[in-house]
């Protein structure tokens, strides 16, 4: 078994998702809760086994069963271990990482997000500052990732986001990635504040499927934002979010990656998470391992096309890999 994690065997881990682990495996600081995104409001995880990693939420029912296995744990399917390693502690939702919401709602109503349902709490300076703080106390924080939903507009989202970075960079010496919905001086703005690495998230490159399942965002508006920052924060610090399984088809994909990539950005294919709260609102697929493999290489191939390298970025997704099958990276 490659490093107790090879690809293929992580490939098949995103695609169930999930694992039973005995309570007593678990203490509290080992387990993480998601605030923003398709997972919000669920439990997870991390297993480590060399540079590679894995993120899985704790469910009873799954068909994986993670175990005691020499110095560390096990993950077995059907009593057969496919893989092991180690738990690793998340810092601040993830390893190494100060991995924070600062606004838990949003008014937007895109299908496969449970956010706008939760109607969450909007994190002060002060409260995000101190969660930096305690990650450091934990262990070694090697960058501080902010993302958030839009609780009044995309304008003052940002503009509250700025200030949010200006307040950390003063505190902190640490690389800042964000993730937010742009603006027409988003990028700009977000730069000058001290932010290292700017993601906005496609979700999804066919547009029929975007008009359905985000019908209050604009594909165009996001496309033209990530043209424009990459002259901006250079070439591998510009990341998008690209949804796994939401109907697309694989040319879709293989389209939506050369697009990206040809304008020196990094798509993160990201296996899609169906959530309770949006069931009966959208029907979703968690993509097979063999699917994830072939999109993976596809996207490794048009990366290394188009001179950019996954490994040079520091902040978000892209260094954690705990939730997707990464090029470059896990292959």
């Amino acid at each position: 078994m490659e490093r107790g994690l090879s690809a293929e065997t992580k490939a098949l881990l995103i695609n169930i998702g999930s694992a039973d682990i005995d309570p007593s495996l678990l203490p509290q600081e080992l387990k993480t809760t998601a605030t923003a995104g398709p997972g919000a409001g669920g439990s997870s995880f991390f297993i480590r086994s060399g540079s590679h990693r894995v993120r899985l939420s704790i469910k009873q029912e799954s068909p994986l069963k993670v175990i005691p296995w020499n110095d560390g744990v096990a993950v077995q399917r059907e009593g057969k271990i496919i893989a092991y390693g180690t738990l690793e502690l998340p810092l601040c939702h993830c390893p190494e990482q100060a991995y924070i919401t600062v606004s838990e709602r949003c008014i937007f109503d895109c299908k496969f997000c449970p956010v706008p349902l939760l109607h969450g709490k909007i994190k002060s300076r002060e409260e995000i500052a101190a969660m930096v703080a305690v990650a450091l106390e934990k262990g070694s924080v090697k960058a501080i990732s902010l993302t958030s939903g839009v609780a009044e507009s995309p304008e003052k989202e940002v503009a509250y986001m700025v200030s949010v970075v200006r307040h950390l960079v003063d505190r902190f010496d640490l690389p800042i990635g964000v993730s937010v919905y742009p603006t027409e001086n988003s990028t700009a703005e977000l730069f000058y504040a001290g932010v290292n690495e700017i993601k906005y998230n496609v979700e999804t490159m066919d547009r029929e499927i975007f008009g359905r399942v985000c019908p209050n965002l604009s594909l165009d508006e996001i496309l033209s934002a990530l043209h424009e920052a990459v002259p901006v924060f250079g070439r591998n610090r510009v990341s998008s979010n690209f949804i796994i399984g939401l109907g697309e088809t694989d040319e879709c994909v293989q389209e939506g990656v050369e697009k990206l990539t040809s304008m020196g950005v990094i798509p993160n294919l990201r296996p899609i998470s169906p959530h309770p709260l949006r069931k009966g609102q959208i029907n979703v697929e968690r993509p097979s391992p063999y699917r994830l493999m072939k999109l993976t290489r596809i996207t490794r191939a048009a990366l290394e096309r188009h001179g950019l390298d996954v490994r040079v970025a520091q902040t978000m997704c892209l260094p954690c890999t705990g939730c997707d099958l990464t090029p470059q990276r896990d292959l």
